[in-house]
């Protein structure tokens, strides 16, 4: 009896060794079959998570960010305990013990589920499980993924200290709102630094991973709470607080970003721009898009916040000002529905919901407004977020509109949305009324860089950014007419002509493919032999065809390729009046060479690109500091910058263009609207029937330019011109910029000399000649000048009988309209685009 009950047992006790070897050998099986062609954990050890990458300005001043995700990398030693204690309360107390996963925690979790019968179902995984399922493997619910993050979690931990694996945790876990890892979350929540959070702030972070898209701070307020007790719970539990500081934690309020109890980060950076977004554009484009936006880069830029905000509001000005002076009153083309407008609530929440720009702060903030009642006479508004310090009667009444043609109700109707800004008293600032605004239908780009580095400093590419992100002074391409005309002069001036060198204004006549081309001047006249300096002066057409006909227009074209105006010029005559379009971006570069007496400057928005550990991976400016690096100089010796920057024009030709561009603002086509207090030079342009307006200008040390136009281009009308359009927009911004940068003397060569001329005859005149008509003319060394009439330059067009002549009330289309006032001419009758005929 006793060896059949020893026999019993003993083969019951056979049977379990058996079976637990078979499952064993079945378990190691499975765990090696999907072993296999696992991903390599050892990867993790160099792992550098994407992170926000961040633009500063010059003065370090954080202005942009931009990231695919939301993330700021951080070390685990600047990582506060708390923080730490947060998370392993949450998620792993026994992180710091097991080896990669906790046998006891699967088996409570087993446990319970299986006393649920399945309907609570808890999650076992630890911290390096989650590290392996987020960095290696995928998200799927499956027994093959759960075996597969078992075997990398063990293997991990031979690889990885527990400090490096709560790293990877901390700064990879998605905790809602675009956040990634937990400074990111810091700065999203609570706009605070790691080490600025409260206990029960760290905790609410610790209870997001959880369900971070279900724990939302205001949409689920009770739920996150809850689950935030329990983690403060947790932390007492596991020894990492007192009761004292959990009473205290679970005792407040949970106070976030998303219910205004602090402010937005964000809302101490401007709003995006044309400037940050064109930086985004460029850099993407150089370091790919992954690095761009996942790199962790540090930018530095050279924009200069104040001089951007002055940009903008210059070119916002001027467009406002033509569009108001047209007489249409316009709505936003958005509209709110009637029955959303009997209660605040309804149409507030209509408006936010509306893609409106409400980046504008021309005069004062810009804010979206729905029309709620409206009559001829008045129109009364429900206007978004408006100031407390402005919450007077919300209406606007017909004299705000004498600008515009017909009534307040001829204009707009019930649930119509508009822009609205408060007028303000410019004494004290006090509030006086509302006032309609309207977003113009014409369009234009502002640009201002450094002469000398090539540092830009501001840029604006429309009215508004967010009504409209193309860039216009970098992407729009336009005919840039007469200022186009310096690189012609230039390439004269540099084959031997001068500033009194006479070119004959008179009629030309050329035969092209598509029919006869005859170019007049603005004027519809013509002045017969002309010194060169008054043609750039009064941009007269036929003396530049003239010019750039005896030149050559493949030296034109060369030189405008080596400014940088073209990638490859066409060298039809034409062209000479501009009629090849560029962009803004370049035509300013390309004039900054003319303002620093030749040298070629590369444009540039960025000064400094740092990689995440803070190397330097670009850098514009590559001049030298020689013996910067010297403890001692001898005395008598200082440091010096060396410059290898390449020569583009010769420095006498270049003065000598500044000295006669000088004369288009003292008294050309630019005299009536641009009057800084430092040395000025610029050159106008207006397209065939004014369809682009131009001003580009310098100063000693800035230059800028601007352009107005529609962006399906058509006519400007009656007195449109790039000295009274455009030329307004410069002077606000240089007035400015004078006063902050300064300026001077444009710097003389030294391989030349002055001599007196009469500007309107082109004759030498004595050296103590003085007058309106007397000017000094810069000549090059060995340079014999002969003046007067004995000098004539045709260009190849003959002033004899073989040209057509004017017949009595005979009109020729004018290609040029640089003085306002004169009227527009009558309509190319051939290649208006084509052919140019700018000016």
């Amino acid at each position: 009896m006793l060896r059949a009950t020893f026999s019993f047992f003993g083969g019951i006790f056979s049977f379990l060794i058996t079976g637990m070897l078979a499952a064993a050998l079945l378990i190691a099986g499975v765990f090696w079959y999907y072993a296999q062609d696992l991903p390599s954990h050892e990867q993790l050890a160099n792992y550098a998570p994407p992170s926000i990458s961040r633009i500063y300005s010059g003065e370090g001043r954080l202005i942009d960010e931009f990231a695919q995700e939301r993330r700021l990398f951080t070390p685990i030693e600047d990582i506060p305990e708390r923080v730490k204690a947060a998370f392993i309360s949450a998620e792993d107390r026994n992180f710091y013990v097991h080896g990669g996963f906790d046998l006891r925690a699967i088996g409570a979790a087993a446990y319970q589920a299986i006393e649920s019968r399945g309907r609570n179902v808890r999650g076992a995984s630890t911290i390096t499980q989650q590290v392996m399922k987020n960095f290696l493997l995928s998200g799927d619910r499956t027994g093959e993924r759960k075996i597969k993050e078992l075997i990398l979690a063990s293997r991990v931990e031979g690889t990885l200290t527990k400090d490096d694996i709560l790293e990877l945790y901390l700064n990879e876990i998605f905790l809602g709102q675009n956040s990634y890892g937990v400074t990111a979350a810091a700065q999203t929540y609570f706009n605070k630094t790691l080490d600025d959070l409260t206990i029960e702030e760290a905790a609410f972070l610790a209870a997001l991973p959880q369900a971070p898209s279900n724990y939302h701070p205001v949409r689920n307020y009770d739920r996150v709470v809850a689950r935030r007790d329990y983690v403060l719970g947790e932390m007492l539990r596991n020894g990492y607080i007192d009761r004292g500081q959990h009473d205290r934690a679970k005792a407040l309020p949970l106070l976030t970003v998303q219910s205004g109890d602090f402010p937005s980060s964000r809302d101490a950076m401007p709003p995006r721009d044309y400037f940050t977004d064109e930086v985004r554009r460029q850099l993407s484009g150089t370091f790919g898009e992954d690095e761009f936006f996942g790199g962790g880069l540090s930018i530095r830029a050279t924009v200069d916040p104040e001089m951007q905000e002055k940009a903008a509001h210059a070119l916002q000005r001027a467009l406002e000002s033509y569009d108001r002076g047209l007489g249409e009153l316009r709505s936003t083309g958005e509209t709110i529905a009637p029955d959303l407008l009997g209660r605040e609530e309804d149409w507030r929440a209509a408006l936010a919901e509306l893609t409106l720009a409400r980046d504008i702060t021309l005069g004062n903030r810009w804010y979206p407004a729905v029309v709620l009642e409206v009559s001829p006479d008045r129109a009364r508004l429900g206007i978004e977020a408006v100031p407390s310090d402005r919450n007077a009667p919300h209406v606007v009444d017909r004299p705000d509109i004498d600008w515009a043609r017909g009534s307040l109700s001829d204009n707009l109707n019930v649930g119509d949305v508009v822009y609205v800004r408060a007028v303000t008293s410019e004494n004290d600032g006090s509030f006086q009324r509302w006032s309609l605004r309207q977003i113009p239908e014409i369009q234009g780009g502002f640009m201002a860089m450094d002469v000398n580095n090539g540092r830009v400093i501001a840029m604006q590419g429309g009215f508004s950014y967010e009504a409209s992100v193309f860039n216009r002074a970098t992407q729009a391409q336009r005919q840039p007419g007469s200022a186009f005309k310096p690189f012609v002069y230039a390439a004269a001036l540099d084959s031997g002509f001068t500033p009194a060198t006479i070119v004959i204004d008179a009629p030309i006549e050329i035969d092209t493919p598509q029919g006869v081309w005859r170019p007049t001047n603005a004027s519809n006249q013509f002045y017969g032999p002309t010194p060169v300096r008054t043609g750039i002066e009064r941009s007269r057409n036929l003396m530049t065809v003239r010019l750039a006909q005896e030149v050559g227009m493949d030296v034109v074209g060369g030189y405008a390729e080596r400014f940088g105006v073209y990638d490859q010029a066409q060298t039809y005559l034409a062209n000479a009046l501009g009629s090849q379009e560029t962009t803004l971006f370049q035509m300013v570069a390309a004039y900054a060479m003319f303002a620093n007496g030749g040298e070629r400057v590369e444009p540039t928005l960025v000064d400094r690109v740092q990689d995440r550990y803070g190397r330097t991976i670009y850098r514009h400016d590559q001049r030298n500091c020689v013996d910067c690096n010297e403890a001692g100089l001898v005395e008598g010796r200082k440091p010096w910058i060396s410059s290898t920057r390449a020569r583009v024009m010769d420095e006498v030709t270049a003065y000598q263009l500044t000295s006669m561009m000088q004369g288009v603002v003292q008294r050309g086509t630019a005299a009536s609207t641009v009057n800084l207090s430092v040395p000025t030079a610029g050159k106008t342009g207006t397209t065939n029937d004014a369809r682009d307006v131009w001003f580009v200008g310098y100063t000693s040390n800035i230059v800028a330019g601007c352009y107005l136009g529609y962006d399906q281009p058509k006519p400007l009308g009656r007195g449109a011109g790039g000295g009274s359009m455009c030329g307004p927009v410069f002077n606000e911004f240089m007035q400015h910029a004078v006063e902050k940068y300064g300026g001077g003397r444009f710097r003389v060569p030294d391989n030349g000399y002055f001599l007196k001329i009469d500007r309107v005859t082109g004759a030498r005149l004595p050296d103590d000649a003085s007058g309106a008509n007397v000017v000094a003319e810069f000549f090059r060394e060995g340079e014999e000048p002969i003046f007067g009439l004995a000098a004539i330059i045709d260009g190849g067009f003959a002033m004899g009988g073989d040209l057509p002549m004017f017949a009595p009330g005979e009109q020729y289309e004018a290609l040029e309209r640089e003085d306002a006032g004169r009227g527009t001419p009558p309509p190319a009758s051939f290649g208006t685009v084509t052919t140019g005929g700018l000016y």
